[in-house]
Order: C-alpha cells, then sequence, then structure tokens
C-alpha cells in the first residue's frame, strides 16, 4: 500500500500551470484595464477604488508567481 504525502509534492502539474496562468492573465488583464483608466478619471473617491483594484490585482499576480516559484510551499524540516 502507497504511503499518503502529509505535505504537498513540489511539483506543479500542466493542468495546474495552466490554471495558475489563466489566474495570472485575468489579473493582469483587470490590472491593465483599471490602471490605464485612472488618469482620465476625475472623480477622486472613484480613482481611490481603481488604485485599491490595482494593487489588489498586483498582490494576485505577486501570489501566483510566489506559487509558481515555491510549488509545494515552505516546509520546515
Amino acid at each position: 500500500m502507497e504511503k499518503l504525502n502529509e505535505v504537498p509534492v513540489n511539483v506543479i502539474t500542466g493542468k495546474d500551470l495552466d490554471y495558475l496562468s489563466d489566474m495570472f492573465q485575468w489579473n493582469y488583464i483587470a490590472y491593465k484595464c483599471a490602471y490605464n483608466n485612472i488618469e482620465s478619471m476625475t472623480d477622486i473617491e472613484l480613482k481611490d477604488f481603481f488604485n485599491e483594484s490595482c494593487q489588489t490585482f498586483d498582490d494576485n499576480m505577486n501570489t501566483v508567481l510566489s506559487i509558481i516559484t515555491n510549488p509545494g510551499g515552505d516546509i520546515d524540516e
């Protein structure tokens, strides 16, 4: 009988990579759209909202990149 891993393996499958790529692209496109429209806005509240949105999209992209660079997560041994 096979022993089950308690911790995720440090491997990203092709399916995982496709999903992560999609997630990155969705956030990148949303970031670009929000960022490119900020300068043309006159409403300060709307500008603030779009700036916060840009930060959220940027955080999401960085999260995806960190998963790709460290697929199994931090393992303390």
